[in-house]
């Protein structure tokens, strides 16, 4: 019997893995930048947690996930908290799942499911297999679960300890707050539960501290995993205790209410009550704290301490347990380090033009950061790359070493041209009106160029990328142009050499700023072509 019973929860957990990365997956794309629909509105939150949880068919997944997020800066502990609250709602769909009476459709589901994963290489289609086939595992696990806890309804043994437990609430939290620390599922400690309801001895009140110490035990994984994380996040993992055991010692003695409304909702099946009175708690407690998160946070803040001194880690390791959401944040990442390169550009061609050096310390500031950021994507990317991503997503992914290549080159000539500005002001070389109106133009269509690369990177644009060859031509014909008015200038006896050089130098430099930004257009518009 045990032997069954551990062998139908290890495919109940696979088949939750299975049907959950199927899933993910097929979300894609609207995974990718999840973050952007999280808001100070806490109601948005709690929205985005529900869903990213139902997709990835674990509340454990979100909230390793959210300790991400905050340890990397992304995310506040008021957004935290919402998510995470959403997470406790979206997890209670897999046992409304397992409740489901559909036993004879789970051969069907198996079938179709393996069918198409082994006979078609189409994306979309080997999504839908995952899905079905995992559900179908998942139900298949859950069946000999229930098989194997059924000759305990003939044991008088096990009857005196359902009884025992039925007068001791706090046995009942410990024993589910205890499998859900050695499953690391509470939604496997869930399947448990009503796989015992075969033997006819669970009734809706043994059942009910049960589910209250899954939820409390679900915190585990997020406690766990703050461990390496800065304060901040560790307060998030706090959030999370604090909500789910604040919420059972609330609802405990209102539970003979819960129970009675979900013996009106479904008065025959005791699976459903158990789903029914999992949802109406977690629901309920959402809306009863969700208020009060204020309070969990100032509570959290006394627990852990105030900040320290960890720098946030952008692009966190936990993220890559979600490939979608990591490839969503490793774009954004790198538009913010295009976004750097440009500000350094202009910052150093208005410290040429101006004679002015006042952001020399930040533009070099800068500069290191572009290196340091260059080298965490590039590493994470590395890692990403091994992850099970879509082949034409993953072409978005590869080509993103070459854009963080040219990226990093653009801060190399930012760096270049803050030095010539340097160099002007050590040597006071005069620039002339009609050379400075130059730079300035010159320099207008290497903005534009940088532009419509980094826009186009962001959104995978290809028409925007396409247009940037308009923007990269004239800066050719510019520099072509400037250098002969230049040297017409030099000849009249209008500029000095050290000026000349140093004017050459630099819109030598801003049309390498131009091709570079025309790679990652190129890029782009390449990326596009192979969807």
């Amino acid at each position: 019997m045990i032997i069954a019973l551990f062998g139908g929860l290890g495919l109940f957990l696979y088949g939750m893995k299975m049907m959950g990365d199927g899933l993910e997956n097929a979300a894609g794309s609207k995974l990718k930048f999840i973050l952007d629909k999280v808001t100070a509105n806490p109601i948005s939150s709690v929205l985005v947690g529900t869903i990213v949880t139902i997709l990835m068919q674990s509340s454990s997944a979100t909230t390793v996930m959210v300790i991400g997020f905050v340890n990397s800066g992304l995310l506040n502990l008021v957004q935290a908290t919402g998510i995470i609250m959403g997470a406790n709602i979206g997890t209670t769909t897999t046992a409304f799942l397992v409740s489901l009476n559909i036993d004879n459709l789970v051969p069907i589901l198996i079938f179709a499911g393996s069918f198409l994963y082994l006979f078609t290489k189409a994306k979309k289609r080997r999504d839908v297999a995952g899905i079905l086939l995992g559900f179908g595992i998942l139900m298949l696990g859950m069946s000999l679960m229930s098989d194997a806890m059924y000759p305990l309804r003939d044991s008088e043994s096990f009857k005196n300890l359902i009884v025992a437990v039925g007068n001791k609430w706090y046995l009942g939290i410990l024993i589910g707050l205890g499998i859900t620390l050695v499953v690391q599922s509470s939604s496997a400690t869930t399947g448990v539960l009503v796989a015992l309801t075969t033997t006819g001895s669970i009734t809706i009140q043994v059942a009910f501290p049960f589910i209250l110490g899954a939820n409390i035990g679900t915190c585990i994984t997020a406690l766990l995993s703050s461990i390496t994380a800065n304060k901040m996040a560790k307060k998030a993992a706090v959030i999370h205790l604090l909500f789910n055991l604040i919420g059972a010692i609330i609802f405990l003695p209102l539970g003979k209410y819960l129970i009675n409304l979900v013996s009106v909702i479904s008065p025959e099946s005791i699976k459903l009550q158990i789903s029914f009175i999992h949802l109406i708690f977690n629901v309920s407690n959402t809306l009863l704290l969700l208020p009060f998160s204020g309070l969990l946070i100032t509570i959290a803040n006394k627990v852990v301490g105030k900040e320290d001194d960890k720098v946030s880690e952008i692009l966190d390791r936990r993220l890559l347990q979600t490939p979608s959401i990591a490839e969503g944040q490793v774009i954004l990442e790198t538009v913010k380090l295009a976004e750097l390169a440009q500000e350094n550009v202009r910052m150093a061609t208005e410290a040429f033009i101006d004679d002015d050096l006042k952001n020399e310390d930040l533009v070099y500031k800068n500069e290191e950061r572009i290196n340091e950021v260059t080298e965490i994507i590039t590493n994470f990317l590395v890692e990403l790359s091994g992850s099970d991503l879509d082949v034409n997503e993953f072409a978005r992914i590869g080509d993103t070493y070459h854009v963080i290549n040219d990226i990093e080159r653009m801060g190399d000539h930012a760096e270049n041209i803050m030095e010539l500005a340097q160099e002007r002001s050590r040597k006071n070389a005069f620039i002339s009106d009609e050379a400075r109106e130059e730079i300035r133009a010159i320099y207008n269509y290497t903005d534009l160029a940088m532009n419509i690369a980094i826009e186009s990177y962001k959104n995978n644009d290809k028409e925007k990328a396409i247009s940037v060859i308009h923007a990269e031509k004239r800066i050719d014909e510019l520099q072509k142009e400037y250098r002969d008015a230049h040297i017409r200038r030099l000849n009249a006896g209008r500029c000095t050499a050290i000026s000349g050089i140093l004017f050459l130098d630099l819109i030598s430099n801003l049309e390498r700023i131009g091709d570079h930004s025309k790679n990652i257009a190129d890029t782009v518009a390449e990326i596009k072509e192979r969807d």
